[in-house]
């Protein structure tokens, strides 16, 4: 059996050599070449799973160990019978603490309370649930938005015109498909009250470039860009604070990515590692932190002024920066 392996995914280097011929290649250069003979793909955004990658390969299974799967032709992978994975979840809580960052700077920068702002959140799963739970833990008071919830599960959602009329601070965490894709437009953008702020670490193309340049009396904070690793260099000055593509980020997050990935190759070929998670990383233990304590304690552990001052001075870093960050460590 033979695996193709995205080299930049972390903890994976002999886990699966026991079992099969493993290849590590750099995402974006996985070719159909190195897919013709492989039984599985491990990847990430970088490597595009279309027909092009796919057509004519022996592929049974591909595992991404991302929380999206955008860059995954599901369509075909359907029709080819090609089982796909995510690792849906794994890190909520990077996403959670890019987001509380975010919060802490602008708190301290306009010295606002939290029950003095109203957080709109536009997708409400895994992600966004966390963050709601912690903001309404925090005293903001809370607007969200989450359609296909409301429709599959009857969850008591706002419509997206109302969250964006009404919220101070926006967040967004939607997956990228054909509903979501340019969801913020310039007519979405055109709600928002003068001063508001739009976070968006979901994906680029769920925020159209266009809409964000229509509006110089609104704020923004970006994880994840259009077009990247190619930035838009005015946003980029624009940006209240600005990530490239790290808000998930974590030690843990990624620790559970990895394992998850492992664990869905494991369950497809049934080899013994089910249960598999790597040693040395801790898991993550959820604590109730006040506002005041996380305020005080987010830049010893994610200083996320620094890390926008080093993405601006040099944008063009952008996929180094990425594949060679730090890992955060959770805690909470």
């Amino acid at each position: 059996m033979k695996i193709i392996v995205d080299s930049a995914i972390p903890f994976l280097r002999g886990v699966l050599e026991p079992y099969a011929e493993v290849q590590y290649v750099a995402g974006s250069a996985i070719t159909a070449k190195e897919c013709r003979d492989a039984d599985a793909l491990i990847v990430r955004t970088r490597t595009k799973c279309n027909a092009e990658l796919l057509q004519g390969s022996s592929v049974q299974m591909i595992a991404t160990a991302t929380i999206g799967s955008d860059h995954i032709d599901h369509a075909y992978c359907r029709n080819h019978s090609i089982r796909t994975a995510t690792a849906a979840g794994c890190n909520a809580r990077g996403v959670l603490q890019w987001v509380s960052a975010v919060l802490a700077h602008l708190s301290q920068r306009d010295g606002f309370s939290p029950e003095e702002r109203l957080l709109g959140i536009v997708g409400v799963g895994h992600v966004g649930s966390l963050v709601e739970e912690y903001a309404r833990r925090w005293g903001f008071r809370t607007i969200l938005c989450d359609e296909p919830r409301r429709v599959n599960e009857g969850f008591p959602s706002h419509s997206i015109e109302e969250v964006f009329e009404q919220a101070d601070i926006v967040t967004m965490h939607v997956p990228l498909d054909a509903t979501t894709y340019h969801l913020v437009d310039r007519a979405m953008i055109a709600r928002l009250h003068s001063g508001a702020v739009l976070l968006n670490s979901s994906r680029g193309e769920v925020v159209a470039a266009d809409a964000l340049h229509s509006r110089s009396d609104i704020e923004f904070a970006l994880d994840v860009w259009e077009g990247e690793p190619q930035l838009d260099r005015e946003l980029l000055r624009r940006a209240v604070l600005c990530t490239p593509h790290i808000a998930g980020y974590s030690l843990q997050g990624k620790a559970m990515a990895s394992a998850m990935a492992v664990r869905q190759i494991a369950d497809h070929f049934s080899l013994p590692l089910s249960d598999w998670y790597p040693s040395g990383v801790a898991k993550s233990k959820p604590c109730d932190i006040g506002w005041e304590e996380m305020k005080s304690t987010i830049g010893d552990h994610f200083d996320i002024v620094a890390e926008s001052r080093q993405l601006r001075s040099n944008p063009d870093s952008f996929e180094e920066l990425r594949n060679n960050y730090a890992y955060r460590v959770e805690y909470f």
